[in-house]
Formats: C-alpha cells, structure tokens, sequence
C-alpha cells in the first residue's frame, strides 16, 4: 500500500515509573497510508482468478443454508469469534469456553479471557446485524462493535472510542520510538476512516479484494487503543454480508489466520509497503481454504446430528412435534446446555424442557456435566471434540 513515513517527537517525561532511557525525548516515525479511493488494484491474474474461487466457494457454502439451520450459522459464527481471539493470544480450551459461557449464563463466576472471548463473540453478531441493517456503514456502527466488543475491558473509557492519541506494535510499554509499527498519528485519523467507510459502503471492487483491502487499511491506520484485530476482522464479515456473498454462514476466516498467524502479520506488514497483490492472494487463498472447511464442518455436525436423531428415536420414539426434537435442532449453537438455554432456544415452556432433557441424557444425546441444584448442566455429545477440531483446522470422524 502506498504511503509515507511522517516523523514525530514523543516528548519527554520524566514522572513515569520507566526506565531512565524511556523518559527522554525522542523522534519516532509514523506511517501515514494513502487514502484507498485512490488505489489502483492492478492484480494479476491468476491473483484475480484465486479472488474469483474465493467468493464461489463462499457463496457455495451459503447456497445450502436454510432458516432450520440457523443453530449451524451461529455455531460457525462463534468459531470465527473464537479464531479471532486466538490470532490476539486470547486462548481457553473449547470444553473450559463452553463450561464458562453455561456458568455465565447461569449468574455464575466470570472468568477474564472467557469474558473476552464471549463479547468478541458478541461483537462479532453486532458486526452480522450491522451489515444486514444498516443502509450506509460508517463509524456508529463501527463504535457500535467496538463498544461490544471492549465493554468488560478493565479501560472502560476506550470502549466504543476513537483514540486520541499515537499508538503503536512492539517495542517498548513507555514510547513509540523504536517500535515495529506506528500506525497513523491521531489526527490523521478521521479522515483515513471516512476514506475507509466509503470504500466498504461501495461495490466497484469484488468482494473478496475489497473486504482484503479494508481489513488491511483498517488494521494500518489502528483507531482504536485497543481491540484493532479483531475489529477489523469483524469488518471482513461486514462486507461479505453486505455484498451478499455470505448472507447466512459466517465462512471462519480467522480460523485459517490463526494457523498461520506469522504468514497472517507477515502479510499485513508487506500491504504496508508494495506486496499488495501478495497480500490479496494470501487472503483469498484463506478465505477459500476457510469456506471449504466450513463446508465438511457441517457435514460432519449434520452427521452427529442424525445420530443423535436416531438414538433419541430408538430410546424413547418421541411425537413429531415433541420438545426432544426442538432440543437436537438447537443444540449445534449450545455444546454445552442449561435448562434456560434450551428455553430460549427453543421457545417451550421449562416443564416440557426438562422431561425432553431427560429423554436425551437417557438415550446419550446429552452428557450430565454438573448436577448441582440449580446449576445443571448438559454437554451435546460429540460436538465439542468436533469443535476443537474445527477451531484447529482439521476434521475427525463422527
């Protein structure tokens, strides 16, 4: 990507708590990226072709979804919620995730990186409802997904807000100088975002470049304290479900990123400079890659599902319209299940939920996992070692 490198003072303070050398002044250099209305995207084209099989595939994955299969599409969604963490270092095992997110369903202990973890998951669906609902995408709905996504951030006040001031990757806690990157200083920003916006809100690019370039742009100019990463992989699914690419399945993206995360930095850095195209191909080629897998994903949990079908059948031959049934529906969205959850999910009433609860611990559909009064919990039996799996970018047998 086209631009400048623009220098700068930090000044020099001498209260902080820092080593002598972190007190003085110093000059750091900010890169300052072209606006992308100006960009030319000259790609070559088997670049362009690989861009072109990238949004089939997408599109592919889409063509099979159906309002039943709405648990499928939020399960997708919560893996690429769960992906993007992982690129930012925010790991939990999917069985601890799963436990904590019934925990906190039920009023119980909040757990930091679980908490972090949900509200991406959160903001990931303000991101989904931003796209869908929203006539023209710009910084209310920006803010809007950053708010969601840092609300229980111990810097409550970055939430939802434009920085202020310089930030920058690597180096030192205390000053710029000497960082791996300074993004744009803070008063640039404004004006790269309305470029940024403008970009995402028109359609005279395909899809798959325009959502690698605004991810790339929008990772650049870093305009928020905290929280950019997954932000901006957020603004991925913005565009593909606005150009009507993915309107139903979430393709997890950030499940194929973090696999490679250092191929993922490395190609970000290279957009900084004149590997455009590269970067282009590099995302596309995960994009593809993640639809595909998304692809055999669901075929393995309809699988799991039509066994699930089959034991409940066979233990208890329930009526067509019994609660059982609604449950089995519901349960890709929920690996692990309270009685409320399943409420909800279902739209029943709780009596009904907990006889048909007990119709499918008794033909193992469902796993006790905690039968303290109050506080029972189920696990959806299978489905969380499909998960791991999922999440690290392989399938196992049913």
């Amino acid at each position: 990507m086209p631009g400048k490198l623009v220098q700068r003072v930090w000044e020099s303070n001498p209260a902080i708590y820092a080593p002598a050398r972190h007190k003085r002044a110093c000059r750091y250099q900010a890169f300052l990226p072209e606006m992308l209305a100006g960009l030319n995207v000259h790609l070559p084209l088997e670049i362009a072709g690989l861009a072109a099989e990238a949004e089939a595939e997408v599109r592919g994955l889409n063509a099979v979804a159906a309002p039943a299969l709405a648990p499928l599409a939020r399960l997708l969604l919560r893996t690429e919620s769960i992906a993007s963490s992982r690129v930012e270092g925010l790991r939990m095992g999917v069985r601890d995730l799963a436990r904590a997110e019934a925990r906190i369903e039920m009023g119980g202990k909040r757990s930091g990186t679980a908490v972090e973890i949900i509200a991406n998951i959160e903001a990931m669906q303000v991101a989904i409802d931003a796209a869908s609902n929203a006539s023209c995408f710009g910084e209310e709905q920006l803010l809007a997904i950053h708010q969601r996504l840092m609300e229980h951030d111990p810097r409550p006040k970055i939430a939802g807000r434009i920085r202020t001031g310089q930030n920058w990757i690597g180096g030192n806690n205390y000053t710029p100088c000497g960082a791996d990157f300074v993004p744009p200083p803070a008063e640039e920003v404004p004006r790269l975002l309305a470029d940024l916006y403008a970009t995402l809100n028109d359609d005279l690019l395909p899809a798959v470049v325009q959502a690698a370039l605004v991810h790339a742009q929008f990772e650049t100019i870093h305009p928020f304290d905290d929280g950019n990463g997954r932000t901006g992989r957020a603004l991925i699914h913005v565009i593909l479900r606005r150009r009507g690419v993915a309107l139903n399945y979430v393709p997890p993206i950030s499940v194929v990123l973090a696999s490679s995360r250092e191929r993922y930095i490395t190609g970000l850095t290279g957009f900084r400079g004149d590997d455009v195209a590269q970067w282009i191909e590099h995302f596309s080629a995960a994009v593809a890659h993640s639809a595909v897998l998304a692809s055999r994903y669901l075929q393995h949990v309809d699988a799991l599902m039509t066994r699930w079908r089959e034991q409940l059948s066979s233990a208890a031959s329930p009526r067509a319209d019994a609660t059982a049934w609604a449950i089995i529906n519901a349960l890709p969205a929920h690996p692990m299940l309270t009685g409320a959850t399943a409420a909800a999910a279902t739209g029943r009433s709780r009596g009904p939920v907990y006889l048909a609860i007990a119709e499918l611990e008794a033909a193992g559909v469902l796993i006790p996992v905690s039968t303290s009064r109050g506080r029972q919990t189920w696990e959806a039996a299978g489905l969380l070692p499909l998960l791991e799996a999922f999440e690290e970018g392989r399938l196992v047998d049913v």
